[in-house]
């Protein structure tokens, strides 16, 4: 399965593994410390997906950072989306069928 990308961040992120993965997608811990060192990103949120699989969102503040990323249950990571203006929200969601 493979997994839009937005902006250039992703590409910067698996550059260095694209030619093993030839994909979006690596070994978690390689992904992880891409985001951290690189971008100063840090998980933000989390939810799982189909196939057992984890949703993940890293960002930061500092610099408006964001990634959206995938594990699969064999361990690999990929990028779904990545870009700017990342901001914290505390608002609550409108009860449903209120409006928002």
């Amino acid at each position: 399965m493979l997994f839009s990308l937005t902006l250039g961040l992703a590409g910067g992120i698996l550059a260095p593994v694209a030619a093993q993965a030839q994909s979006q997608c690596a070994k978690r811990d390689v992904v992880l410390s891409q985001l951290a060192e690189r971008y100063g990103e840090t998980r933000r949120g989390m939810g799982i997906a189909a196939n057992n699989s984890v949703m993940e969102v890293f960002a930061a503040p500092e610099t408006g950072t964001w990634t959206i990323t995938v594990t699969m249950p064999d361990g690999m990571m990929c990028l779904v989306a990545s870009g700017q203006g990342f901001e914290t929200m505390a608002d609550e969601l409108p009860a449903k069928g209120k409006p928002a």
